[in-house]
């Protein structure tokens, strides 16, 4: 970012993405070799997951339809339910393989992404070798804050399913209840977004301090204070698109009937376009951190946020919060 930090602050929602752009095209080289090789796999882990859950569910569901039709206490219903309680074992046990392939693409892809631009702020000589290097450091730090993200956003949805399960036992679909619903809906949907927002921003926070786990979520809910408007613009604009891209790959792809070379050709498209979505919105992430830090008149001392990023290669003893922190200074 080649802006005056104090003047980062006063960056709005159009100029986040000019900066990601600046970024990601002045350093094309290695932005380039990151997204072909982890953020590429990754969607094409994430988009060929739902054309072969599908094609799984499919046939469970044709299956199903037959033993509907089979009489009971017959070989061919015995076999039929016995394929079935496989085919649900075979559904499953992909969709767990596949959250576990996709988590660890995922906090990889972001640990490369945010360590990049942050050397890149601080004008520190990186390469696509250096960055591959400091990878199985950062993402296990980046682990423990998603856990706590998946801790708070389950107890969020209890208790979200808790006031559901009150609202249909007291008012139903009532005149007054179905208004009470929507506006249930709404908080329901604002609460959940600026959760995501907070940990997305404890990402980067959990690279660039020392601070991870809770304590970085906290430390972000902080930070994201007086920002909360265009990050959470920033967020929603980014996976508008994602939603976007998700039904139309499904559409044109997973349940196309064009011939196999036009899917083909589209399925390439849709995983290019998901690449290049993953690595603005993963930039852009690294962008809005610095903005907040700027926001809340801190200034970031780039010798030593060099330093902290050389402890991920063992050149440096591990510096503490208040060295790698940002210095207040007065406007």
């Amino acid at each position: 970012m080649d802006q005056e930090q104090e003047q980062c602050q006063f960056i709005g929602f159009f100029g986040i993405f000019k900066e990601t752009y600046k970024i990601i095209s002045t350093y094309r080289q290695i932005f380039t070799q990151i997204t072909l090789s982890i953020i590429l796999p990754l969607s094409i882990v994430f988009l060929a997951h739902l054309e072969i859950s599908e094609y799984l569910f499919r046939k469970i569901i044709t299956n199903e339809n037959a033993l509907d039709q089979t009489p009971e206490n017959t070989k061919k219903y015995h076999t039929l339910s016995d394929l079935i309680s496989s085919e649900w074992t075979y559904f499953w046990v992909f969709k767990i393989l596949y959250f576990v392939f996709f988590l660890i693409l995922s906090l990889i892809s972001t640990s490369a992404i945010v360590y990049s631009v942050a050397c890149i702020y601080t004008s520190k000589h990186m390469s696509f070798k250096k960055v591959i290097s400091i990878v199985p450091k950062v993402w296990k730090r980046l682990m423990i804050t998603f856990v706590w993200n998946f801790i708070i956003v389950f107890a969020f949805n209890l208790l979200a399913l808790l006031i559901f399960f009150f609202w249909a036992t007291l008012v139903g679909f009532t005149g007054v209840g179905i208004v009470i619903l929507c506006i249930l809906g709404i908080i329901y949907l604002a609460a959940f977004i600026y959760i995501s927002v907070v940990w997305h921003l404890a990402s980067v926070i959990s690279v660039l301090e020392e601070d991870y786990g809770i304590r970085a979520m906290l430390k972000s809910k902080e930070l994201i204070k007086g920002k909360t408007g265009v990050s959470t613009a920033i967020y929603s604009f980014l996976n508008l698109c994602f939603i976007v891209i998700q039904i139309g790959f499904e559409r044109h792809v997973v349940l196309g009937r064009g011939s196999l070379v036009i899917k083909t050709i589209e399925a390439i498209i849709f995983f290019l376009l998901l690449s290049v979505l993953i690595l603005v919105s993963l930039t852009a992430q690294t962008v809005v951190y610095f903005i907040c830090k700027s926001f809340h008149h801190e200034n970031i001392d780039k010798s030593l946020l060099a330093d902290h990023l050389e402890v991920y290669l063992g050149d440096y003893l591990l510096v503490k919060s208040k060295d790698v922190q940002l210095e207040n200074f007065d406007i």
